[in-house]
């Protein structure tokens, strides 16, 4: 019998601060196949976590010389199955002002972190956003904790496996201006064989 699907990609995120690994979803290709490209280009190498916010997500994705992305974006993917939850690999993006079709910034992601929140609190999000969660959804985002919010508005291309407490660890550095590391925690990735 034929194999039908590919195997997930996996990557290792190398950080000052320790490694977390994480999967790429293949029902995102567009995602999952520029993040592979700008990993084997070596564009991630040393690249600077610049936004970091405790209990909501880190943020990477420019180089180490300073370029914020490679001057490009990509298409939205957004799924109903992937979601917010505290691990997720979600890209970043322009506001909507700017970018009505949401489309994802060409190198720029970010690692939710979040927080366990109450179905009202979800209730409020389902209001206000009009996206509504699954069963599973809402007792992940009430154990495990998420960025409901995002849900539906930016692109979720993989989800973390291990190095959860890197992520804590990351998130809970000091900031300055802008949520940015006032020590500069940096990373490189690498792809998994």
């Amino acid at each position: 019998m034929a194999q039908t699907t590919k195997p997930e990609t996996l990557v290792i995120i190398h950080t000052t601060m320790g490694d977390i690994t994480a999967k790429l979803y293949n029902d995102t290709p567009l995602h999952r196949d520029n993040f592979i490209k700008l990993i084997n280009e070596g564009w991630y190498n040393e690249s600077p976590f610049h936004r970091v916010i405790n209990h909501f997500m880190i943020q990477g994705g420019g180089n180490k010389d300073g370029e914020q992305d490679p001057g490009y974006t990509v298409e939205a993917e957004f799924r109903p199955n992937h979601f917010h939850k505290k691990g997720a690999l979600s890209a970043a993006r322009m506001p909507d002002q700017m970018n009505p079709e949401k489309r994802s910034s060409g190198s720029q992601f970010y690692i939710v972190q979040g927080r366990v929140v109450d179905e009202r609190y979800l209730d409020a999000v389902t209001a206000q956003t009009g996206h509504m969660f699954t069963d599973e959804q809402k007792q992940v985002y009430k154990t495990i904790g998420g960025t409901p919010h995002l849900d539906g508005g930016y692109t979720v291309f993989g989800e973390v496996l291990t190095g959860f407490e890197v992520i804590d660890q990351i998130a809970a550095v000091q900031t300055g201006k802008g949520d940015v590391p006032i020590e500069p925690v940096t990373m490189t990735i690498e792809i998994l064989e």
